[in-house]
Formats: structure tokens, C-alpha cells, sequence
């Protein structure tokens, strides 16, 4: 089946951003005396809203957070994607290169975040409104809400639909779409990771269109 519209994620997939994510939560938590490490946020945060992360904190470490630890993360985050974010490598090449391709964002990220995000990277005119946010639905990843309200805004069937993820949740709420779906493992943060079970993995973007390819075949 023909692809009619390609989703893809932003932290992870569009920009190299994990790491920066991690090292800033990291940091953040350490000044209040909770220790987590870059492992605990790969396996349990990744993909998931910051409102989400924020209760799994109080949950596991039974403790209040600061009333504005919210917002000095999102003031952090910026400043350190001011100095420091990057594209994945490769994605804005293969982007230009997908004449004639319907493209949307659908990412956990918050709307300043992700809109700052594709400023910084250059791809903000590439993707114009067509940027969707877990904050438009009433579940996060992995359900499958931000990828059906994506394709319903872009007038798509979710079985024409191919989504682009590098999370454990993004790969599920895909998948309970009812979506085709990739697994991008070319971020910093997929370094040395096994891929998932079940699921096409590639790092690198130059192959992308070979397997946009496949699927149609």
C-alpha cells in the first residue's frame, strides 16, 4: 500500500536531542538530592510526556517536587538546545529529498519546545503547522491518540500512514494505530542499544528511502 502520509516523531527521530534531554533532568533532580541515571531515563522516560515523567518521579522516590520544577526543566532544556542541539544526522537531506511526500511532526514534547526545536534546526517552514502535540489529546504515548488525531488532521488513513519512532512507547501507540512503522536508532542516545523486538530498525537516513520503498512494494 502506498504510503500517503509520514509521521515523524521530533526528540530522538528529527533532532539529536535525548542526551541534552537526560543531562538536564539529570543535573536537575541531582540539586534535590534524587539520583537517576542515563539508563533510567532511556528505559523509562523516553517518549513520554513531561507531565508523565514527573509523576513516575514522585511515585518511585515518594517525594514532592518544586511547584516550579516543571518550568525551570522546559528554561533549562531551551537554553541547553540554544547552545548545544543538533539535527539527527543525515534527516534534513532526506527530508528535501521527499518530493512530493506528505509530512507531519507528532511528538510527546510540549509546543514551545518542539516549535523552538524546528526553529533551531531550520526545518520550522518544512513542517508549517502541520506539528501536532501530546497537549492536543487525552492520552500520551503509547496510546495510540497523537498519531490518530495526526492523521485525522491530515485527512489520512491510519493504514496509509508510516510512522517514524525511536521510543519503546512511540513504536506501541504506532502500532496500536494500526500504522505501519520504523524504528530510528541513529540518535546519541541509541548508541550501543539492541534494537526492539519486532520492528525494522535503521540509523542511518540515507537508507530511508529504500525502505519507504519496501513497504510499498
Amino acid at each position: 500500500m502506498q504510503v500517503e502520509l509520514i509521521i515523524f516523531d521530533c526528540d530522538g527521530v528529527i533532532a539529536d536531542s535525548e542526551i541534552l534531554s537526560a543531562e538536564v533532568l539529570i543535573a536537575q533532580l541531582a540539586a534535590l538530592d534524587v539520583a537517576i541515571t542515563p539508563e533510567d531515563v532511556r528505559r523509562d522516560f523516553l517518549g513520554r510526556s513531561f507531565p508523565t515523567v514527573a509523576a513516575s518521579i514522585r511515585a518511585r522516590f515518594d517525594r514532592a517536587l518544586p511547584a516550579d520544577f516543571e518550568a525551570s526543566y522546559r528554561s533549562r532544556l531551551l537554553a541547553r538546545f540554544e547552545e548545544a542541539l543538533r539535527p539527527t544526522p543525515g534527516f534534513a537531506a532526506m527530508l528535501a529529498g521527499l518530493t512530493g511526500r506528505r509530512v507531519c511532526v507528532a511528538t510527546s514534547s510540549s509546543p514551545p519546545r518542539v516549535a523552538r526545536t524546528l526553529q533551531l534546526l531550520g526545518l520550522d517552514a518544512q513542517f508549517g503547522a502541520d506539528v501536532f502535540t501530546a497537549s492536543q489529546v487525552a492520552r500520551g504515548k503509547p496510546a495510540p491518540d497523537l498519531f490518530l488525531f495526526a492523521a485525522a488532521r491530515m485527512i489520512a488513513a491510519p493504514a496509509a500512514c508510516l510512522v517514524i519512532e525511536d521510543s519503546a512507547p512511540g513504536l506501541a501507540a504506532a502500532e496500536a494505530a494500526g500504522m505501519r512503522v520504523l524504528h530510528y536508532a541513529g540518535g546519541g542516545h541509541m548508541a550501543g542499544q539492541p534494537a526492539p523486538p519486532g520492528v525494522r530498525s535503521f540509523s542511518d537516513w540515507a537508507d530511508f528511502p529504500a525502505l519507504l520503498a519496501e513497504l510499498e512494494a
